[in-house]
This record gives structure tokens, sequence and C-alpha cells, in this order.
């Protein structure tokens, strides 16, 4: 059996443990907000937290997660992810919105890690997260808002 944390509750899972968290999260917990995009951890969709860091759900197997804590975009609960989502929609970033739950959770992570990034951070950060609709003018300036509201309220 697999145990690990999933948006702050413990849960576990006996089956195949070469299935990618992706699926667990999505077919057994019923969180979709994580989309699927290329199945080989390419386009960033798929992109939850494991431990703080952004990753690829749809190639993390579930056995390396035993006694970690992973973040889906339903579990997002802090002043970097608050900032995130006020400067998506302030700046109305989404387009057709498909990559815009790993967007954000790429970008998440960035503000967490460096609260005030350059453009090449970003552009290192969110590099992998791809956007069909080519929104990446509006992802970055969105991140730079953020941290300004950030730095703001410290």
């Amino acid at each position: 059996m697999i145990e690990f944390t999933l948006n702050g509750k413990k849960v576990s899972w006996k089956g195949d443990p070469n299935m990618p968290l992706l699926w667990f999260v999505r077919d057994q917990q019923n969180l979709t907000g994580t989309k699927f995009g290329c199945g080989v951890a390419l386009c960033g969709a798929c992109t939850m937290h494991l431990n703080g860091s952004p990753i690829r759900s749809c190639s993390t197997p579930m056995s390396v997660l035993a006694g970690m804590s992973v973040t889906s975009i339903e579990g997002l609960d802090s002043a970097p992810a608050k900032a995130i989502q006020d400067a998506w929609q302030a700046l109305d970033v989404v387009q057709c919105g498909y990559c815009q739950s790993g967007q954000v959770m790429s970008a998440v992570a960035l503000l967490s890690q460096n609260p005030k990034p350059s453009d090449s951070d970003i552009d290192a950060a969110m590099q992998g997260n791809v956007c069909r609709c080519a929104t990446y003018h509006r992802i970055r300036a969105a991140i730079h808002q953020a941290a300004d509201s950030l730095a703001k309220e410290a």
C-alpha cells in the first residue's frame, strides 16, 4: 500500500504502483482540474506539486509517492497562489484555458521559491508549459504583477 498526502488529506493506493499520479487524482479522487495533455511530460498541463516542487503527474508513478505531499490545483492555498490567481484574472491570461492549471501550478512554485523573479527566471520556471493559444506574454505579466502584489503585502 502506498500512503501519501494529497491536498492536506492522507490517502492510500493499493493498485498498480506504476500507474501515473494523474490518473489517481483524476479517476480515483475525482479532482479533474489537472489536465492530461501529452502523456509524456512535455506539455505541462498535468503539473502538480510534490513536496512543493512542480512535477509532471502524467509520468510520476504512484510508487514514488510514499510519505510525500502532493498538491493539485484544487489544493492551492497560499499567498503566492492567491496572488497568481488574482493576477491571472486581472490580466485576463486565460484564452482556451486547457493549459492553465499547469501554468498556475508552475507559477505558484516559482513565486514560492523566488518572490521577485526576473524575466529569465520566469522563462526558466515556465519552460515546458505549453500554451497552444500563445498567451505567454500575459502569463509573464501576471507573474510579475503577482510578485509585485506579494511585495506590497510584505
